[in-house]
C-alpha cells in the first residue's frame, strides 16, 4: 500500500526573475526527472510569477473580497508543488529532502493527501 504526499515547495528567498534564489532551472529539471524515474510521480505544478496571484475572502455575511496579491502572513512564496505516491512518511521526507526547493532559505512542507474514499 502507498500513501500519496502533497510537497509544498516555499521559496524563503526569490530572484529579481521570481524563482527560488538558492537553487537553478538545471537543479528541478533533475529532481523532476529523479521522481518521475521513481516511478512515484503523481502530479506537480510551477506556479507563476507571484504578481499574478489574487486572494480571495469571504466575510461571516458572504460578502466577497477579491486584492492582487497573496499578502501572506510569512516572507515565504509558495513556488508550486509535487503530490508523490510512497510507501510511507519516511520516504515522503526523504524526497522531501533532495528537493531544490528545500535548500537554503527554501522550506517544502508535507502533507499526505486525504483519502475520502478509504
Amino acid at each position: 500500500m502507498t500513501v500519496k504526499y502533497m510537497l509544498l515547495i516555499n521559496a524563503g528567498a526569490i530572484t529579481g526573475e521570481g524563482s527560488a534564489a538558492d537553487c537553478d532551472v538545471q537543479d528541478w529539471v533533475n529532481f523532476d526527472k529523479a521522481v518521475q524515474d521513481a516511478g512515484i510521480f503523481v502530479s506537480g505544478e510551477s506556479l507563476a510569477d507571484l504578481v499574478t496571484a489574487t486572494s480571495v475572502r469571504v466575510a461571516a455575511d458572504g460578502s466577497r473580497t477579491v486584492v492582487d496579491g497573496p499578502f501572506a502572513e510569512t516572507r515565504e512564496v509558495l513556488g508550486g508543488f509535487y503530490v508523490i505516491d510512497v510507501p510511507d512518511l519516511d520516504v515522503a521526507l526523504d524526497w522531501a529532502a533532495r528537493c531544490p526547493g528545500a535548500r537554503g532559505s527554501g522550506s517544502v512542507v508535507v502533507r499526505p493527501v486525504a483519502d475520502f474514499g478509504a
